[in-house]
């Protein structure tokens, strides 16, 4: 059963109040679910702590929804509650600012990487749990590691034309520069350029 991510990108406008003596408030700007709903595991792992298989410190986990939440998150949020969301959590485009997107995994990734070989050399295609077809050709124990027990960086085994290797990736490599969350930041930057950094947060939870 995959995991799914929903949510809202919200701000906080200085002009949309009421009144001079009132504070201005959050406000829903855009449903996550015309930005990104993919489910990128690495990118769940390296933002929110959730399906963290490359085992990464969570930018921002299980921080529960804001208490100066939308009314119209509030809403869209109880609407979900009969799915069981979990991993409620939000963070805002003045932390992704500051975010060093090289830094690595804090151990292995738990999952094994496999390569193929091609005319244009190595080949990505995949990532893998342990398995005991895997194991028995590479003369390795017939059992599945539990996440504790990660391999080495760089432990390998070619059989045939496939590598299969252990690698740490980096925050770069899970969270790509042109890849499916570059709508999100975008809205968020255009946001923030109007609003401030710190006015502009993604809210998001998850259900199976």
């Amino acid at each position: 059963m995959g995991t799914d991510i929903s949510g809202m990108i919200e701000c906080r406008a200085w002009h949309l109040h009421e009144d001079e003596d009132e504070e201005s408030v959050w406000r829903a700007a855009v449903d996550l679910f015309f930005l990104n709903i993919n489910r990128d595991y690495d990118a769940f792992g390296c933002l929110f702590g959730i399906r963290n298989y490359a085992n990464f410190r969570p930018l921002a986990a299980d921080r529960g929804l804001p208490i100066d939440v939308s009314e119209a998150v509030r809403a869209d949020f109880a609407r979900w509650e009969q799915y069981q969301p979990y991993g409620t959590t939000w963070i805002t485009w003045a932390e992704l600012k500051a975010v060093d997107w090289d830094e690595p995994a804090e151990k292995t990734d738990s999952r094994i990487h496999i390569y193929r070989q091609t005319a244009d050399g190595l080949t990505l295609t995949g990532k893998s749990s342990w398995s005991p077809w895997f194991a028995q050709h590479a003369g390795l124990p017939d059992r599945i590691p539990g996440d504790a027990e990660a391999w080495p960086e760089g432990s390998e085994w070619l059989i045939g034309d496939t590598l299969y290797r252990f690698e740490t990736i980096r925050r770069r490599d899970a969270v790509r520069e042109s890849g499916d969350w570059t709508p999100v930041w975008t809205v968020m930057e255009a946001l923030a350029s109007q609003h401030g950094d710190d006015n502009v947060r993604l809210i998001v939870w998850f259900d199976n």
